[in-house]
């Protein structure tokens, strides 16, 4: 007589289904988080970007009377800017993928201003708002979109106002050196 074994061992398809709901869930809060943190880390880059270029800057110029024929050009070809902002032309781009520019202003062009475009809202407001330090490493102003000047450390509600940071991801801000 043979004998049938009347156990089986496994998982049901109701257990599996729930298994990959489980995995479905935590994929999706994975994807979240990681788009935080590449959103987060794009911002800090560009931070960097804009105070290593302009300390360089700052340091390659002390010698000189002013910040005459500056440029993003002569910045480049001087090595003040990182590698990564390199693009094919003579041109530097941030993180972004935006123009950085560098022009001399003020009285005499003892000043110079160091432009980076191309930045979506929250990085504009995140940037805007950041404490620069104003009065100490020669920062003088930072201003949004080429109207709106912060002389002092932003807030939310004046930065990311109307008439600072703009709802798209053409934003720029620029910062002035003594």
């Amino acid at each position: 007589m043979m004998k049938f074994n009347s156990e089986q061992s496994g998982r049901s398809m109701v257990e599996m289904l729930g298994v990959l709901a489980i995995i479905g869930v935590l994929s999706v809060a994975g994807i979240a988080g990681y788009s935080k943190a590449m959103a987060k880390f794009k911002v800090n880059a560009v931070m960097d970007q804009m105070t290593m270029t302009a300390a360089n800057i700052r340091t390659a110029y002390s010698s000189q009377p002013n910040y005459n024929g500056i440029s993003a050009s002569v910045i480049r070809n001087l090595g003040l800017a990182e590698k990564a902002m390199e693009s094919g032309t003579s041109a530097l781009k941030n993180t972004y993928g935006g123009a950085v520019t560098v022009e001399a202003s003020g009285s005499g062009d003892k000043q110079f201003k160091l432009t980076f475009s191309g930045l979506p809202k929250s990085a504009c407001a995140t940037i805007g708002t950041a404490d620069w330090g104003f009065g100490s490493g020669g920062l003088s102003g930072l201003i949004i979109n080429g109207s709106v000047p912060v002389t002092a450390i932003g807030s939310l509600a004046t930065v990311g106002g109307a008439n600072a940071c703009g709802a798209g991801d053409n934003n720029s801000i620029a910062l002035v050196y003594n």
